[in-house]
């Protein structure tokens, strides 16, 4: 008799179509975002282009070929940006033994089109296309902050539908981050042990929301509802011949000033059962969204919130005096994931 454990059920994320600005549009991301956290955004439906998708994989690729030498001229800093390497980033340290089996390379804002950082010199001369999808990147977030706002009924005379967008305007530095990811086949002699070792450690985003661009056919994400739950790259709903959608979620911040309405969804990447720990790599890349620093973590103004009861977060730090930044809570989450001095 097998004693193989059954394959969890897929997660039945919803599908949404976001080219129009409307309450219809609102109150599904809404609703998907409340019971699930993650929601598929069709990428026709954006102002993102599929060839700039693919075309910054291939940049990802190439940035990843090269040796690690020229990565570490820009490693990563306490300010999150710059490359990572394999094991360490530890994004569950409670149940990891060792870091991440995977290594990303962090951008931060631009500013007149150029990095506020040091490029690897294998991107030098793409500066342009890196400033461009991180702007892409950033618009198709505010669109859906927006939507969220009047989903969420935020009231009109504290700001409507644009109360999360003007604190994501770009008026000042912020946590914004477009990271490029690398999750290398497993090599022999890593001692690599499943259910133990993993490719990203369970964990929840640290920002408002995230978009996730993934490859067709790299699966390996989970989501953790009534159990760990495989996400496909392309759900039952979307033709594989099509892009794949952008995979959206909430991150603390959002789900923090709504009181925990807006769900912050434990995930985590792993090697798919499906496939040898020896199949090829995965690449994906994410934007993690976040308002500007200063911006402070106070409840939302809504009375479709009040009518839930949703106390927790925001409204709980407002009623003992301990309303923090933004830039305050990533520093906390940073210091925690690479082990920095807070």
């Amino acid at each position: 008799m097998s004693t193989a454990e059954p394959t969890p059920a897929t997660a039945q994320i919803p599908v949404i179509n976001v080219s129009q600005i409307d309450i219809e549009t609102a109150d599904r991301l809404v609703d998907a975002a409340a019971t699930f956290g993650f929601i598929f955004v069709e990428l026709e439906s954006t102002n993102i282009d599929y060839n700039s998708v693919q075309h910054m994989f291939q940049l990802s690729k190439k940035f990843f070929s090269s040796p690690r030498a020229e990565k570490e001229k820009c490693a990563i800093s306490e300010n999150n940006k710059g490359w990572s390497s394999m094991l360490s980033e530890t994004l569950d340290p409670e149940n990891q033994s060792r870091g991440d089996f995977k290594e990303a390379l962090n951008f931060g804002e631009f500013k007149d089109g150029h990095a506020q950082q040091p490029l690897p010199d294998s991107l030098v001369a793409d500066e342009s296309t890196l400033n461009d999808f991180f702007t892409s990147c950033h618009n198709l977030c505010v669109r859906l902050l927006q939507l969220f706002a009047m989903g969420l009924k935020i009231d009109e005379e504290a700001g409507g539908k644009d109360w999360f967008s003007s604190r994501h305007d770009q008026s000042g530095p912020s946590g914004s981050i477009l990271r490029l990811l690398h999750y290398p086949i497993i090599p022999s002699d890593a001692n690599y042990v499943p259910g133990k070792d993993i490719r990203a450690g369970a964990h929840s985003d640290y920002g408002s929301i995230t978009l996730l661009f993934q490859r067709p056919g790299q699966e390996g994400l989970e989501i953790l509802s009534k159990g760990w739950q495989p996400v496909p790259v392309h759900p039952e709903s979307v033709d594989t011949s099509r892009p794949p959608p952008i995979l959206v979620n909430i991150g603390d911040l959002l789900s923090y000033w709504t009181g925990g309405y807006l769900r912050s969804t434990v995930h985590r990447v792993v090697v798919p059962p499906t496939a040898s720990i020896s199949g090829e790599d995965r690449y994906s890349m994410a934007f993690f969204c976040h308002p500007v620093d200063t911006a402070l973590l106070v409840p939302v103004p809504s009375t479709f919130l009040q009518e839930r009861g949703k106390k927790r977060g925001a409204m709980e730090a407002e009623s003992q005096g301990k309303i923090i930044t933004a830039a305050e809570h990533l520093k906390g989450r940073l210091a925690a994931t690479y082990g920095w001095k807070k």
